[in-house]
């Protein structure tokens, strides 16, 4: 089984107007129109069995409608899972998060940088506990954001760090290989901390969007396939699990590109997919 844990889709109504305003902040290419047809098609030609749809609540006041979204669509089957959402001043955090284990869901997303918490920031310590109260998961974005290019970090390796410190028994999922274009830190900082990683939207190279906003294709580049192998094995690959971040990664391409690494033939089935399995209950 090949699951992609870390993938976007919007409401019909909305999606070409979101995919529109993201890909103009990002100065990148999308590879599919953010519906979850079109994610579905994506798997079907990329040969992916489960896909997670992790969405980001950018105020308070969307949790509630966000989530139950993500009840239906969890309903709606076809291979498609979806997290649910919460924001650091939800004030129903703790009720919530257990309506969404009460209802099956099998994790949430947080993302600091878009909801201008720094992840060690109680607000957010409370809810890492919570949810390892009640069994949800926790995937996070790390790092730098391709959207935000000033952004402070708000989610740095270190502040990933104090936090895991700070709490206790969260299974926690850092994007991006641990953190964005922090990857050095990331390295450095996070493998004695029990957290796991995505890869999503980490290896090779940025599609830019032909703006001109990437001036030369060293400022596209993403990780070198030898520190990508290099941070795996510093987790141990059966910490490391595989994401997209569709639309902003084409699935097809991401599988291509892991299965192109020397990494070794268990190695590579723990990433793709078994690993997502144990801790989704798959």
């Amino acid at each position: 089984m090949i699951v992609d844990i870390h993938t976007h889709t919007f409401p019909g109504k909305i999606a070409a107007r979101t995919v529109d305003k993201l890909q103009s902040m990002s100065h990148t290419h999308p590879f599919t129109d953010g519906t979850v047809q079109a994610l579905r098609e994506s798997m079907a030609a990329a040969g992916i069995d489960r896909s997670v749809v992790v969405p980001v609540a950018t105020n308070a006041r969307q949790v509630p409608r966000v989530n139950d979204a993500s009840i239906a669509l969890n309903e709606s089957g076809g291979g498609v899972l979806s997290f649910g959402c919460m924001h650091p001043d939800y004030d129903g955090w703790k009720s919530e998060l257990a309506r969404l284990a009460e209802n099956g869901i099998k994790g949430i997303k947080l993302h600091p940088v878009y909801q201008e918490v720094n992840f060690d920031d109680p607000r957010f310590l409370r809810i890492l506990d919570r949810c390892a109260e009640v069994g949800l998961l926790v995937l996070t974005h790390a790092g730098k954001d391709v959207g935000f290019p000033g952004a402070a970090d708000n989610v740095s390796p270190a502040r990933i760090a104090s936090a895991m410190r700070q709490t206790d028994g969260v299974a926690l999922i850092c994007a991006h290989m641990g953190s964005w274009r922090q990857w050095d830190d990331a390295e450095r900082l996070l493998p004695e901390t029990g957290v796991y990683l995505d890869t999503s939207f980490s290896l090779g190279a940025m599609t830019p969007n032909g703006d001109g906003y990437y001036p030369t294709p060293e400022s596209l580049r993403l990780l070198s396939d030898e520190q990508f192998v290099r941070i795996v094995r510093a987790f141990g690959a059966e910490r490391v699990l595989f994401g997209t971040d569709s639309p902003w990664g084409e699935q097809a391409d991401s599988l291509q590109k892991l299965r192109a690494l020397s990494l070794t033939d268990p190695e590579l089935t723990a990433v793709l997919g078994g690993n997502a399995q144990k801790l989704l209950g798959l």
